[in-house]
């Protein structure tokens, strides 16, 4: 049986979700719409959340999976990862609560 102080925690997938934005395919509106000519494109409506970042689609999606590993293609270049940080624990906030008794 589960203990009833256990903390819950999200799906590492929904707590991906949360943290990491993607952008709008067309932000301004349907293809020839003509509403938007003139005000500018924002990426977000809603206030920023502690942790939120928008992905590049031009990057890896799993970086820690590539972690350590040079780049291999004439000219390319470093993966984007965080610029502070050296290592990206994979899902250290969203701990593996799977525990059977």
């Amino acid at each position: 049986m589960r203990d009833k102080d256990e903390e819950y925690t999200d799906f590492a997938n929904v707590e991906d979700q949360r943290r990491f934005l993607t952008a709008e395919e067309y932000p301004e509106g349907t293809y020839g719409s003509p509403g938007g000519e003139t005000d500018p494109v924002e990426n977000k409506d809603t206030p920023w959340e502690p942790g939120q970042q928008f992905i590049s689609h031009f990057a890896y999606e799993d970086r820690n999976l590539h972690q350590d590993r040079p780049r291999k293609s004439p000219g390319a270049h470093l993966p984007h990862d965080e610029k502070y940080e050296d290592r990206e624990d994979p899902f250290k906030d969203a701990p593996n609560t799977s525990r059977r008794s």
